[in-house]
């Protein structure tokens, strides 16, 4: 499980979301620290269909599978639940502060990739399963 946290201040030179390097970068990331193939299975966040991703992933087609799900399938997504997850732990937070829940969400994505029978079981629980 990869992932890349950002949080946005409001400031005026800051981007309020994920644009598509970030996407790319956090792939290249995955592939430098896997270094193996990558299959990657991708919702349909307006950002992920921009045509520069697009390009980049036929560019790299060699070591990228990507496999674009249907517009609404959120029970085919196993990142919903491991948002479930996190959303369920840290539900209760009274944060004093954006940071404290930054490093609450970070401290349990975390504890997430260290169980991976946990991302097993977020998998299966959408049917889909990984063949070689």
């Amino acid at each position: 499980m990869f992932y890349a946290i950002r949080e946005y201040r409001g400031r005026a030179d800051e981007a309020k979301g994920f644009g598509w390097k970030d996407y790319r970068d956090l792939v290249i990331r995955a592939l430098t620290q896997l270094g193996g193939p990558i299959v990657l299975v991708w919702d349909n966040l307006r950002m992920h269909l921009v045509a520069p991703l697009r390009e980049f992933f036929e560019a790299n087609a060699s070591w990228l599978t990507v496999f674009q799900l249907p517009t609404y399938a959120p029970d085919l997504n196993p990142q919903e639940v491991i948002w479930s997850l996190v959303k369920r732990d840290i539900g209760n937070l009274a944060a004093a502060d954006l940071g404290q829940v930054t490093r609450a969400v970070k401290r349990k994505l975390e504890m997430l990739q260290y169980r991976p029978e946990v991302i097993d079981g977020c998998l299966a629980g959408t049917g889909l399963t990984l063949s070689a």
